[in-house]
């Protein structure tokens, strides 16, 4: 209870990631408010944190036993989050499905946990259970300039790996065409697509799971199956390779600038995109992210942030937070939050309002995310690994992916030096998990 609030007041203090857009959480501040209307006796406070600052406050908040009953943890950090602990050593947050523990409804707000698109589900579910609801959702997609495209006399945007090089290869024959047909940036989360896509795990325990991720896998044949490729689509000259890690400014400009006909990148992109192709006056089709061909497609990555719910709270802030986490995520807020934010809709009921209103008919960029988290065949493991110090374990990957490109590294032996040298920092944080190292290793920066 908060000094100065009447003694039946039930506050609920939420913690939420404010990523670096113009009043980003606003239209979730709105959806607090109408909470607190419908539910006389409720108060909902927001505060908004960088993701990359908030573990470490809702640590240090646990620590003094004042952590929000809500605190949003980007995907990447999920493990972070399952390893929190109270200022009495358990763990800070609790399955929000236990803690639904089969209620169909909460505050009178319908819970809409199945309603979840499977692969969703599959993503958030760790030990059995779907641990965390999406707040702010993002998977990766294929980005065409079809103007391009259909003087090369490509049809139909690729939906494969061998599809994709055949595009470049039409695109390369223009006389007039572009320098490159394609490009993406060089950042380990394409790595964990492409790897869930072929239904391979990028470590042990139930690719993070069914209990701690210990041993990671950068050397399997779904890795080396995807660094070839890409590989051979920068020999053959098609692949833009700008040497700057993490570029995606810089593959946004050459897309926009009609230097390459194709780029992948994130769902949050679609808007910008479409944008940029109407200015530059070239037609824009949003699909699919290319996969492997030769397998079926089994799971996909997804990115943003998801809600977890402290432990230990009393009923009546348990319920208020988790009647507040089904509000956020029933069709009508859902719906106004991919409006306002670009985040994917997740759940069905959100899909059939939109497709109700018409959004897709005038936005039929933004059909291709639903489609895209659909794609999946299983294992429910195959939905990205969960495992600390996640950014850290990337880095040797494109440092090894930057000298495969530049430099010509033979793939076997570099992506072998990458695998150790992200063991070590694996293995580093779950030291620093299990209490038998340091408090702050450099493994722990949390990075998008």
């Amino acid at each position: 209870m908060h000094p100065g609030t009447p003694d039946d007041e039930v506050v609920i203090e939420a913690w939420l990631s404010e990523f670096p857009f113009p009043d980003f959480l606003e239209p979730i501040r709105e959806r607090a408010r109408e909470f607190e209307k419908a539910h006389p006796g409720h108060r909902i406070e927001i505060r908004g944190f960088s993701y990359q600052e908030l573990p470490e406050a809702v640590a240090r908040a646990a620590a003094e036993g004042r952590a929000p009953a809500i605190a949003t943890y980007y995907a990447g950090a999920s493990q972070l989050a399952r390893d929190a602990r109270d200022r009495d050593g358990r763990p800070l947050f609790v399955s929000v499905e236990k803690a639904v523990a089969g209620r169909t409804e909460i505050l009178g707000e319908p819970v809409v946990l199945d309603d979840f698109l499977p692969g969703v589900r599959e993503y958030y579910t760790v030990d059995g259970d779907f641990a965390t609801m999406p707040l702010t959702l993002s998977t990766m997609l294929l980005y065409a300039n079809t103007s391009l495209l259909g003087r090369a006399g490509v049809t139909a945007a690729p939906r494969t790996w061998q599809e994709t090089t055949a595009a470049c290869e039409a695109v390369a024959r223009l006389d007039d065409g572009p320098g490159h047909a394609i490009a993406w940036p060089v950042d380990g989360k394409f790595l964990q697509h492409a790897v869930a896509q072929q239904g391979a795990l990028l470590t042990d325990a139930g690719n993070g799971r069914h209990g701690r991720a210990t041993t990671l896998d950068l050397t399997s044949d779904a890795v080396k199956a995807y660094v070839r490729w890409w590989r051979d689509l920068h020999r053959a000259g098609h692949y833009l390779h700008t040497g700057v890690l993490e570029d995606w400014a810089g593959t946004f400009r050459s897309f926009a600038a009609e230097e390459v006909a194709l780029r992948f990148s994130s769902s949050f992109d679609a808007n910008y995109m479409v944008r940029a192709a109407a200015e530059a006056g070239f037609d824009i089709e949003v699909g699919v992210l290319p996969r492997n061909g030769a397998v079926p497609c089994a799971g996909n990555w997804i990115g943003g942030d998801s809600l977890w719910l402290a432990d230990g709270l009393d009923d009546a802030a348990r319920d208020g937070a988790l009647a507040f986490m089904q509000y956020l995520n029933s069709p009508r807020a859902a719906a106004a939050w991919h409006r306002a934010s670009g985040s994917a809709p997740a759940t069905y009921g959100c899909i059939a309002l939109l497709e109700e209103e018409g959004w897709f008919d005038l936005h039929p960029h933004h059909r291709a995310t639903g489609e895209q988290l659909e794609l999946r065949t299983g294992p429910p493991e195959a939905h990205g690994a969960v495992l600390g110090a996640f950014h850290a374990v990337q880095i040797p990957f494109m440092e090894a992916m930057e000298d495969i490109l530049a430099r010509e590294a033979d793939v076997d032996t570099r992506l072998a030096e990458a695998a150790a040298v992200a063991q070590g920092h694996l293995d580093d944080y779950n030291a620093y998990a299990l209490g038998t190292g340091p408090k702050t290793p450099d493994c722990l920066t949390v990075r998008i």
